[in-house]
């Protein structure tokens, strides 16, 4: 039975609110560590950005992008906190416990936040004629890799609950939970048209069940939530035509893609001690593509 609950029913009050006061306050990362993984570009860059214009210290991974070492080094130098980029597959559980072990002992000891954003498309289009060795890819990047890095990080956000101490055995200051957030898609809930993709729809969609319940599992250590962006203008659609893209923005109520900027605002959120009572939550940033 899950620690937060006894005779199958949940412990009351077995959680934290924010503390009142201004609003601003409560979106503050200052002196938090964040990992975003999938971050040398697109939305996986915005959200490090992000986090460290809040003050938090981040680190980024990536896959091959090199790009992210510099990009590392810009965010650090525009907003004064600790950056740094690491190569990391996500689909090795070795590598992933690796990567956040040392993180954890390079950024003061602790961790706050991390952000599952790494994941790839499906490219081949009818799923009866893709190869399916594409298949097992996607589905052990976009899901295998998401639990990767749920399972390391959850078990350090345990210990840091119930010890109240960094990783080298000092007061912890100002942990109240663990914030996962993962980067599910619009695709976990319809099917997306004109492009075939079914694969990349059924990872997505089991990242966003099993963040769900991640979040019940976790509560009282720990809040797990998803992202599920539409159509946003990043290298991951690049595949797609001009013609696929007006197909789109004929479904789209708001008549275009997202930039990624406008995703900012609810990983932030998700991120902050703004968002203490809510987990196992899904955020659809979309245009409105889901409302139809």
């Amino acid at each position: 039975m899950a620690e937060n609950m006894q005779d199958g029913k949940f412990v009351h009050n077995n959680t934290e609110s924010a503390r009142p006061g201004s609003v601003m306050p409560l979106f503050s990362l200052k002196g938090k560590t964040a990992i975003v993984s999938g971050a040398a570009a697109g939305i996986g860059f915005a959200v490090a950005e992000t986090f460290a214009e809040a003050g938090a210290n981040v680190a980024i991974w990536y896959n091959s992008n090199e790009i992210a070492v510099q990009r590392a080094a810009e965010i650090e130098q525009a907003y004064g906190v600790k950056c740094k980029a690491y190569p990391v597959n996500v689909i090795s559980y070795e590598a992933v416990q690796t990567a956040i072990d040392q993180i954890i002992s390079e950024f003061n000891g602790r961790l706050d936040i991390f952000v599952a954003n790494s994941g790839i498309p499906w490219t081949e289009g009818p799923s009866l004629d893709g190869k399916i060795e594409t298949f097992s890819k996607v589905m052990a990047t976009n899901v295998d890799g998401v639990f990767n890095c749920a399972r390391v990080a959850g078990l350090h956000w345990r210990r840091q609950k119930r010890e109240g101490t960094t990783i080298d055995g000092r007061k912890l200051e100002g942990f109240t939970t663990g914030s996962f957030i993962a980067t599910a898609s619009i695709s976990a809930h319809i099917v997306n048209i004109p492009q075939l993709q079914a694969p990349y729809n059924a990872s997505k969609a089991a990242v966003k069940h099993m963040v769900k319940s991640l979040g019940v599992e976790w509560v009282g250590f720990a809040r797990a939530n998803t992202v599920s962006p539409g159509y946003i203008k990043t290298e991951i659609s690049t595949f797609c035509s001009p013609d696929v893209k007006r197909v789109w923005h004929d479904r789209i109520p708001m008549g275009r893609e997202g930039e990624t900027v406008e995703l900012k605002g609810a990983y932030l959120y998700l991120a902050s001690d703004a968002s203490t009572y809510t987990t196992a939550a899904d955020i659809v940033v979309d245009g409105g593509y889901c409302a139809l």
